[in-house]
């Protein structure tokens, strides 16, 4: 019978030290959002990618008063790898950090500054209140039978409404939710058309399922001037839309219908919904691309769990966490993708580790 050896004092020291730091993991979080919200990487950015604690003071909505604690935060954010502390009180943005710069930030063209890659409001959407009440009856919502259940979700028990029926009451909510999807659209949207040009040669046409405002159609149909874009949404995201001449949009349910196109792109959608919808959602791609010729296929933008390395796959397990709470979707490895599509009649696919955390999947009929 085999013995777990008895951790040393030194061992145990360590573990206490690990176990205080997730136990106030969500500090970091705050911190984070605080960063944001009070515009620090901006701040940083606009004295050249390099400030010290006093530059932030001069440039910060912050009271003297409160300088010293400004002092303690960025100790936490410069630890954390949000900021580096180049030498005492000298904070530098990072690669993090960097994705934090507001948009209308001008870099001078050499590529530091935000432009199309902040996800600000990204991060403050899930560091928001929303998203901690529903994580906080996690545990009350796992011990539930879904059976008797009253809440789908744990979203759905502290809110008392699914995500999607708080994001349509709660204005507010509501903007920063469509903010956060267009600038991670906007994100995607500069990797696919840099690195993924290959995959539009011969495709004449092509429909962004759930596309929101068109962010990732609209930067398509200007990469890629012979495609023509348009973006199936629900009426009443449709009928909020600025139209732009360079896509069309189609109002309508993907459960049920999808235009005919070469391309169908699912970006970030599929993570949402359960196995039986994902397969009604895929069906409807299918016949959308058997109507041309030759067929066309569905490009999936989501992710394919997997251990590429330490940290993309803890990201991965905290966004299919974070799907637990707040949808019935989940993310998924490459054999339950690959059951989905047999399950919707697709003969074979391609997978492509291009986005990160997040996978190109080119599925065909």
């Amino acid at each position: 019978m085999n013995m777990i050896p008895t951790p040393t004092s030194d061992e145990l020291l360590q573990a206490h030290a690990e176990l205080w730091c997730h136990s106030f993991a969500y500090l970091k979080s705050m911190a984070l959002q605080s960063a944001i919200k009070l515009g620090i990487p901006t701040a940083i950015h606009r004295c050249g990618g390099a400030a010290s604690l006093s530059d932030l003071h001069a440039s910060l909505p912050v009271p003297p008063s409160k300088w010293p604690c400004m002092s303690r935060l960025m100790k936490l954010l410069a630890v954390s790898g949000i900021f580096k502390e180049d030498k005492p009180d000298m904070y530098c943005l990072t690669p993090v950090s960097r994705l934090l710069v507001e948009e209308d930030i001008d870099d001078g063209g050499g590529g530091g500054g935000g432009g199309t890659a902040c996800q600000s409001q990204f991060t403050v959407m899930v560091t928001s209140p929303f998203h901690s009440a529903a994580s906080q009856c996690l545990p009350e919502w796992l011990q539930s039978d879904d059976d008797h259940a009253v809440a789908e979700t744990p979203f759905m028990m502290a809110h008392g409404a699914t995500f999607y029926g708080v994001r349509g009451r709660d204005l507010e909510f509501g903007a920063l939710f469509n903010e956060a999807m267009a600038a991670d659209s906007r994100f995607v949207a500069e990797i696919l058309t840099r690195q993924c040009g290959e995959m539009f040669a011969g495709v004449t046409s092509l429909v962004d399922v759930g596309g929101g405002d068109g962010t990732t159609a609209k930067a398509i149909a200007k990469a890629f001037p012979h495609v023509r874009c348009s973006v199936l949404e629900l009426p009443q995201v449709v009928d909020k839309v600025h139209v732009h001449g360079m896509v069309e949009f189609v109002a309508g349910d993907m459960m049920k219908f999808v235009p005919p196109a070469d391309v169908v792109l699912l970006k970030f959608v599929l993570h949402n919904w359960s196995d039986e919808d994902c397969v009604k959602i895929l069906k409807q791609a299918m016949l959308a691309i058997s109507t041309r010729e030759p067929k066309g296929k569905v490009v999936i933008i989501d992710t394919v769990a997997s251990s590429v390395s330490k940290q993309s796959l803890e990201a991965q397990l905290l966004m299919d966490l974070c799907m637990m709470m707040l949808t019935t979707g989940e993310e998924r490895d490459e054999k339950k993708w690959n059951k989905l599509f047999l399950e919707a009649a697709f003969s074979g696919c391609k997978i492509s580790h291009i986005f990160g955390s997040r996978s190109l999947i080119e599925v065909y009929p």
